[in-house]
């Protein structure tokens, strides 16, 4: 099963109905769900997703949201090493350095799906769209 890391960008797109970017990162959570692909996230993402959406809704819905996520996304470890790596990177953004290198140290992850290439150009992984990831999953099926 193919696994990506799914960028803060395309969570929030879902939960916050970003369109017309929502249908697409909805189109991504749900081969997650289905078991399709393998859909990862870090802890920064979660706690950022959280921050964000603290900001229109109650603790407790959001609470419940980030529950069923995690039912059908996994996270990935970070460690003092990957904290290292991400401070001594060429990345102009240290939350994006983080899920690089949270991802590049899984070595079975070669794709981070984002709306924002451009902060990944560093990466040594496979960077798209999730528009971009969708097209390419139809012309694999």
């Amino acid at each position: 099963m193919e696994k990506i890391v799914i960028d803060t960008d395309v969570i929030l797109d879902f939960f916050f109905d970003r369109k017309p970017f929502s249908d697409h990162a909805s189109q991504i959570l749900s081969l997650c769900e289905l078991q399709k692909i393998q859909g990862f996230v870090t802890p920064v993402i979660i706690s950022n997703i959280y921050y964000l959406l603290r900001k229109t809704a109650k603790h407790d819905k959001i609470i419940a949201n980030l529950k069923e996520l995690l039912t059908f996304v996994e996270v990935l470890e970070m460690d003092k090493n990957i904290i290292i790596q991400a401070l001594n990177s060429p990345f102009k953004d240290f939350e994006d350095a983080l899920q690089n290198y949270a991802a590049e140290s899984n070595l079975d992850i070669k794709i981070i799906v984002t709306r924002n290439i451009k902060d990944f150009k560093s990466s040594t992984l496979g960077v798209i769209t999730p528009e971009n990831y969708l097209k390419l999953k139809d012309a694999s099926i």
